[in-house]
């Protein structure tokens, strides 16, 4: 009944297998094949090696890390008290979800021209900080490192808060009341009990915020400086695919940009069990 059963599924997975192949699998494997091949077709490093040995290019590494890594981080540690905070529900709770997950809808090039019109030198934002005499003069919000901080900001923590959320959500709250009728008070009870619980969420958040920071692109050249300080690596690859036309060494950049963030994951997977390994001997101790 069992083999029976199994062969009934396969069928019904041939769809998501061809949909997985042609929109992931191929694309990722032309790509690095692409990436070993000059433009004749011929076997050669020397897309890598070009890469790495452009200071300019290889810079783009630096800049994107000193990028999205305090962002990614500032996204998973704000939203880790706010999912813990309303994980029961709080009043008016529909509302403060719905203006949190609203740049969600509105998409990165809407984020960043709001920007552009609300934060810039005259903008309402910095008028009202002129008029409340906290600034002399404009601040600059946009047009550098801090503006496209906040957009990815403004973009990340909803995603953050919406998966440790829901994942907060569910863990039984009787674990609580043990702890506390233990005598273990609130911050202890967070720390000891719901944290290490919620550790595999916040990897989980940790790692799609820093792919999704980490691959910017729009923000970078609406709301930085594209030639210059912020100047990302998602940049160098469309230089050379659509400005200079190789696209052999744009895909050696986009392999170079998946093989950082596949470390990161590793990174991050590897401290996700090493917590939650020691928080289950914990439990059973």
């Amino acid at each position: 009944m069992r083999g029976a059963a199994g062969r009934g599924i396969v069928p019904l997975l041939i769809p998501a297998l061809i949909f997985l192949v042609l929109l992931f699998l191929y694309p990722f494997a032309y790509g690095l094949f692409l990436s070993f091949t000059s433009a004749k077709g011929q076997f050669t490093f020397g897309n890598y090696l070009r890469f790495f040995s452009d200071a300019r290019d290889f810079r783009t590494i630096l800049v994107t890390l000193q990028i999205s890594v305090p962002v990614t981080l500032f996204n998973v540690a704000l939203a880790v008290p706010f999912a813990y905070y309303m994980r029961r529900g709080i009043k008016g709770e529909r509302i403060i979800t719905f203006f949190l997950i609203v740049p969600i809808t509105l998409g990165t090039v809407l984020i960043s021209e709001g920007m552009l019109t609300f934060m810039g030198p005259a903008g309402w934002f910095n008028q009202l900080l002129m008029a409340l005499h906290i600034v002399k003069d404009p601040f600059q919000f946009t047009h550098n490192y801090l503006g496209v901080v906040i957009s990815l900001a403004l973009q990340g923590f909803p995603y953050a808060f919406l998966m440790l959320l829901g994942y907060v959500s569910g863990i039984n709250p009787d674990l609580e009341k043990a702890s506390q009728m233990l005598g273990a008070n609130k911050w202890q009870t967070f720390w000891k009990i719901l944290f290490p619980l919620m550790v595999p969420g916040i990897a989980i958040a940790f790692s799609l915020n820093f792919v999704m920071a980490f691959s910017v692109f729009p923000s970078a050249v609406l709301l930085g400086q594209p030639s210059g300080p912020t100047r990302v690596i998602a940049i160098a690859a469309y230089q050379w695919a659509f400005e200079k036309f190789n696209f052999n060494a744009a895909s050696a950049i986009s392999m170079v940009m998946a093989a950082i963030e596949l470390i990161v994951i590793s990174v991050v997977l590897v401290w996700r069990n090493r917590m939650y390994k020691g928080a289950t001997m914990v439990g059973k101790g």
